[in-house]
């Protein structure tokens, strides 16, 4: 059985400009591991206009930041996984959780494996969708 893959953009807030979540199966990976004061990358930064994310899957494995706590990554390191696509799947593997982490994951899972043609998908509407834009 396949895990799912949805990514969420939280809107802009106070403290941080428009960020992306991950959930997998229905669970924040970023909340899970890092506790509610923490936030996923800049959406900004991730899904730039006309540019692919960083987020597509290849054959060559590469680490993904998928968060980080209030506190920064520079101050207690960042949710990191690497990502490889492997034929028709899409593999997370090798999780780094930060160490200091107010609500950290009981243990990283040791592998997540997502259908090359959900996850494709799900990036690419994730990509397209701007709506988190903030026009002046």
């Amino acid at each position: 059985m396949f895990d799912r893959l949805e990514i969420k953009v939280l809107p802009p807030g106070t403290r941080f400009p428009a960020q992306l979540r991950f959930l997998v199966n229905g669970e924040d990976v970023v909340e899970e591991a890092v506790g509610e004061g923490g936030h996923g990358p800049y959406a900004a930064d991730a899904l730039q206009a006309g540019c692919p994310s960083s987020l597509r899957a290849t054959g060559e494995a590469r680490r993904l930041e998928l968060g980080e706590p209030d506190c920064t990554g520079g101050c207690c390191g960042s949710l990191t996984v690497v990502v490889q696509r492997v034929g028709e799947i899409v593999r997370w593997s090798d999780w780094e959780v930060p160490w200091a982490a107010h609500a950290p994951m009981p243990r990283p899972p040791s592998e997540l494996h997502f259908d090359a043609c959900q996850y494709d998908a799900e990036v690419t509407r994730a990509e397209s969708d701007h709506g988190w834009q903030v026009h002046s």
